[in-house]
């Protein structure tokens, strides 16, 4: 498992966010505190603090590199 830190502080990036998500066919999970949710729902998402950056675990090490290329624009740091 590969976590890394994203930030989705508007609406539209959430929108953005769950779409390019859902292009994958692997378990991602999002992480604010002790809340944990499927990052793959965008009610899920709207439920935890966005204004702050998420851990985002990636359950599938083989598509890391590609997913970290599609999320770029919503990494905060490595």
């Amino acid at each position: 498992m590969k976590t890394i830190k994203i930030s989705l502080d508007t609406i539209e990036k959430v929108k953005k966010f769950v779409s390019e998500i859902n292009k994958f066919n692997s378990e991602f999970d999002l992480v604010s505190g002790r809340y944990t949710i499927d990052a793959k729902s965008i009610m899920g998402i709207f439920s935890l603090d966005i204004s702050k950056p998420i851990d985002l675990n990636i359950h599938d090490e083989k598509i890391v590199a590609d997913i970290m290329n599609k999320l770029a624009p919503y990494i905060v740091e490595q």
